[in-house]
């Protein structure tokens, strides 16, 4: 088979020390099928048709039989035509020859022209894909079912030079989550108490995982999958690029990338409203900026204000914040020479948590630590809150553990600001958990085992974390 002389990477050379690497060979196979492809030949109508659609051109032969549009199409391979159907009027059919056959589909327009999930903008392009895709998927299926069994991607340089230097970077001054265990026959009133009541176990080992976020992708001349390395055919959506990273893949290699994604910061847009994980990723922390800044910046002049956390800011001034950190990163400016009333930079921190895509307790936990809450006997109570921060993915982990030492040591501040465990609560627990449904009725519902969790999080923040 043609493939055979292409499914290697030979003169690639694959080496541990980055210095050393060299990029890999694409495998040109399927490349040279798209271009050995039939090419698109429309056969037009000799006479103007009255009932001619107006996004359609002189390939519109009106409602004509399939064996007439057989005979049309006969002997010309990349032959089409458009015709109307007769069982069913008013609905089109393009009729294309490929293999020495007439194959039928039933055309679409809603401002492009599509028979499937690809969208055209003419009848041409539609065919020329359709084409390509035929070509290679009849030539080379073997092949294309293979193609992902000896992957480039985890041999090459880069890719583990890159992995290395981000878990090296990251594991530094980092806090690794403690598995503990609480003792039933120990009382938990005091720290010195609860301190004596645990006993280690064997630490959880995590990295700053993430998913890639791949979308569809339509790319302009040729490209190849940096998963397989070989050509990624067709005229439009060829394939998938992680919108994060850049990676570019097919659609089907995809399923296959490990969790490795590294964002660029280029490719991140704004602060607020990014995935906390892509976040801290792109910048190569381990917590959102927005977090330290802002925790760092109430600590400094702001822990006996009163009612920290509960009274609200100018909510112009919190959407100005929201700006600044958008437009300006690590380098907005939220001194008091910029925002002289804390509140504003506390509504602030409050708005990028709530404005989460994924909410810090992630969706897919919502449910585990509400049923915790509902525990009546103290010790099941926290073992269950505490297995279930050992879920949480690392750097929402991270975010929570600073954000609760934090707001335990506002909690110390009591007799000034008012503002105990239980009134944080209140006010983190819709902030840092929301139901997956977003429903209305269930937020309510579950508001006080909401409040309960974040209350106990902060009173036990030396043991739970």
């Amino acid at each position: 088979m043609a493939a055979s002389s292409n499914s290697s990477l030979s003169g690639s050379s694959v080496s541990s020390d980055p210095e050393d690497y060299q990029p890999p060979i694409w495998k040109s196979y399927l490349y040279q099928l798209q271009q050995e492809a039939p090419r698109p030949k429309r056969i037009t109508c000799p006479q103007e048709m009255e009932s001619r659609p107006k996004y359609y051109g002189r390939e519109f032969h009106g409602m004509i039989s399939r064996e007439y549009a057989d005979e049309l199409l006969a002997g010309a391979e990349g032959a089409y035509l458009i015709r109307e159907s007769q069982r069913q009027p008013g609905t089109h059919t393009l009729a294309l020859r490929f293999g020495h056959q007439t194959l039928n589909y039933r055309l679409f327009y809603d401002g492009k022209h599509f028979v499937g999930e690809k969208r055209f903008e003419s009848v041409h392009d539609l065919v020329t894909d359709a084409l390509i895709t035929l070509y290679i998927e009849t030539k080379a299926a073997e092949y294309i079912a293979k193609m992902t069994t000896n992957p480039i991607y985890e041999h090459l340089g880069y890719t583990l030079l890159l992995k290395d230097k981000t878990v090296h970077r990251l594991s530094r001054g980092r806090t690794e989550p403690r598995r503990v265990t609480f003792q039933k026959d120990e009382k938990i009133s005091s720290p010195l108490v609860r301190r004596s009541a645990l006993k280690d176990t064997p630490e959880k080992q995590c990295s700053y995982e993430k998913i890639h976020n791949f979308k569809v992708h339509t790319f302009r001349g040729p490209h190849w999958c940096e998963y397989c390395a070989n050509f990624m055919w067709g005229l439009i959506a060829q394939g998938v690029r992680c919108s994060d990273c850049g990676l570019n893949v097919h659609k089907q290699c995809s399923k296959l990338v490990p969790s490795d994604c590294q964002p660029d910061l280029r490719r991140i847009k704004k602060v607020f409203s990014c995935d906390l994980t892509t976040l801290v990723k792109a910048h190569n922390t381990t917590r959102p900026m927005v977090v330290d800044m802002c925790i760092r910046e109430i600590e400094l002049r702001g822990m006996k204000s009163e009612g920290l956390y509960r009274v609200s800011g100018f909510s112009e001034h919190i959407e100005d914040v929201r700006l600044a950190f958008d437009r300006d990163g690590e380098k907005a400016d939220i001194s008091a020479n910029a925002y002289a009333d804390i509140n504003i930079i506390a509504g602030a921190l409050k708005l990028y948590l709530r404005d989460l895509p994924i909410p810090v307790i992630t969706f897919d936990l919502y449910s585990k630590f509400i049923q915790a809450a509902k525990i009546p006997n103290a010790e099941s109570r926290l073992e269950a809150i505490h297995e279930g921060l050992l879920q949480l993915p690392p750097a929402h982990y991270e975010t929570l553990r600073y954000l609760m030492a934090h707001l335990k040591r506002v909690t110390t501040f009591e007799k000034d600001n008012f503002m105990n465990a239980e009134n944080l609560g209140i006010v983190f627990g819709p902030t840092l958990m929301q139901p997956p449904e977003q429903n209305a009725l269930t937020t309510l519902n579950d508001m006080r085992q909401q409040k309960l969790v974040v209350q106990l999080m902060i009173e036990h923040e030396d043991v739970l974390f």
